[in-house]
């Protein structure tokens, strides 16, 4: 029995023991498989998530695009990005944003509007240091010529607060202006107030009379005038202007003593100086000299307005002159415009005496702009008792000395715009700065683009930021600068305002804008918009 069952037994137990066996393997396994399959599991669950977390990263990029095109208000398109002040000259992209420059950049950015400036250059707004033309529609005219800043810095003005609250939010285009040796003497010489002197009508009336030309001003007068300047310059003027030619009855002293308050004030003279005639002595040699020495003892700056106009055929010898005295340490510049001709009212002292010997011109070179009527003497002397006021043009300059004040290092372009009567008068007001970049810069070549570009904005703008403040934002294609900037074409940009129709606008200017607003878009003018500012101390 034992043999039979003995291997029976054994077959048994082994197959119990492979199930014992198999039993714990399979016992022993369970913690393996329970760990792969939670592996598993969070592998899952981790896919999924940085599934969705790569979803939401392609929407938020998505997403971004758009507020990235609202991140800027304007972008103005791979145009030919000029600044003076860096040298940049190349493609660029610039974004703005709240009226300053925001971005400037080689790559593609897009913003809420786009202006597509292929093709053209894209600069800082000219300045004009020497405008007149502070209408509305004087304005616009310089808009279209890419004027973004006009400064009545030469005559100037008085009283300061009432002139620039005159023109809050109703002008196209930045404006400033300086505190007026002229008018505050011709207020305190005539006896009126600075009320009658916001009246516009008896503003014209004093340019009939000649006690504020002639007549010399007493001590009293003289200390009332010092006083006047200081308050003007604390009221904001951008520094003091005078019309010395203008105001015959000026002595040195009177002059000297106005620079003194410049100085204490650390601010800047702007100057006509007293004569522009070729005389050897009481020509605009001395004139020159009168300034430049005031300039040297006083310590004040000065900038001498139109030395083409005021210089005649001494141009060569006053620029000498001044870079002279600017090498030895006299803080002087000076300006010209792009004009053989000069424009002034018939009773100006300029025309007193024998001027036509003294300018080197002739009766027939003074103009009527309404009719474009060359004047005999007869006529210019009948004209000048009736209508002392009456604007008149002289052709008095030649072109080879302006042509020379322009291409001369550090000398800047300021245009002398004036106020136009029924729309006539002289054409610089509309023209000057297409003028520059056309005729001078693509057709006669004396001189580059880029120093073109310095002359009308950069320089004007570093001329007055030690002084003025807001200035630094300006005249700049960087970021951080204020968004005054001129779109132009370099193969088109022309004047086309003549003196017989003085208002034409300049060609090739496309775009202007000022503080980030297009005030001309695609070379009309932007009716009813009027984001310029007043630039104060």
């Amino acid at each position: 029995m034992i043999s039979e069952w003995g291997p029976t037994l054994f077959r048994a137990r082994r197959i119990r023991q492979r199930k014992i066996a198999a039993s714990r393997a399979t016992a022993l396994a369970l913690p393996e498989i329970a760990r792969k399959s939670a592996m598993n599991r969070l592998e899952s669950t981790l896919f999924f998530a940085l599934a969705f977390l790569g979803m939401v990263t392609m929407l938020a990029t998505s997403l971004s695009a758009t507020p990235a095109a609202a991140d800027y208000d304007l972008v103005l398109s791979n145009g030919r990005v000029m600044d003076p002040e860096s040298g940049l000259d190349a493609i660029r992209y610039v974004g703005i944003r709240d009226g300053k420059i925001a971005a400037i950049s080689q790559e593609r950015i897009s913003g809420r509007q786009e202006i597509d400036a292929s093709g053209r250059v894209v600069a800082p707004g000219f300045i004009d240091l020497h405008a007149h033309g502070q209408r509305a529609f004087e304005a616009g005219l310089q808009a279209l010529d890419g004027v973004t800043t006009q400064l009545e810095l030469e005559i100037g003005v008085y009283p300061v607060t009432a002139w620039y609250e005159a023109r809050r939010g109703s002008a196209p285009i930045n404006f400033g202006a300086s505190v007026g040796h002229l008018p505050i003497r011709q207020m305190i010489l005539s006896g009126l107030t600075e009320e009658d002197m916001t009246n516009q009508d008896i503003r014209d009336r004093i340019f009939t009379q000649r006690n504020w030309v002639d007549n010399a001003a007493s001590a009293n007068q003289l200390a009332a005038m010092e006083q006047r300047v200081q308050q003007g310059l604390d009221e904001g003027g951008l520094g003091v202007g005078y019309g010395i030619n203008y105001t015959a009855g000026a002595t040195r002293e009177e002059i000297y003593r106005m620079f003194r308050v410049a100085r204490r004030n650390g601010v800047i003279n702007f100057v006509h100086a007293r004569f522009m005639n070729q005389n050897e002595l009481g020509g605009s040699v001395d004139a020159v000299q009168e300034v430049i020495a005031d300039a040297a003892i006083t310590g004040a700056a000065l900038h001498i307005v139109h030395i083409g106009s005021s210089g005649g055929g001494r141009v060569p010898l006053l620029l000498q002159m001044i870079d002279e005295a600017r090498e030895n340490g006299v803080d002087v510049t000076t300006e010209v415009y792009p004009y053989t001709a000069y424009s002034t009212f018939l009773g100006s002292a300029i025309f007193d005496g024998d001027f036509t010997r003294a300018q080197g011109i002739q009766y027939s070179d003074i103009e009527l702009p309404e009719t474009g009527e060359r004047l005999t003497r007869e006529r210019f002397e009948q004209l000048r008792g009736e209508t002392p006021e009456r604007m008149v043009i002289g052709h008095a300059m030649r072109e080879e000395n302006v042509a020379m004040a322009i291409a001369h290092p550090g000398v800047m372009i300021g245009s002398d715009g004036e106020k136009l009567a029924n729309g006539k008068g002289h054409p610089r007001g509309a023209g000057t700065y297409a003028r520059v970049l056309g005729r001078y810069v693509r057709e006669q070549r004396v001189l580059t683009l880029m120093e073109a570009l310095a002359k009308i904005s950069y320089l004007p703008a570093r001329r007055l930021e030690a002084s003025v403040p807001a200035m630094r934002a300006k005249g700049r294609i960087r970021v951080g600068a204020d968004a005054d900037i001129v779109v132009f074409d370099p193969d088109t940009v022309l004047d086309r305002a003549t003196f017989a129709e003085p208002t034409i606008p300049s060609a090739g200017i496309d775009h202007v804008l000022v503080n980030g607003i297009a005030v001309v878009r695609d070379g009309q003018l932007q009716t009813g918009v009027n984001p310029g500012l007043g630039i104060r101390r």
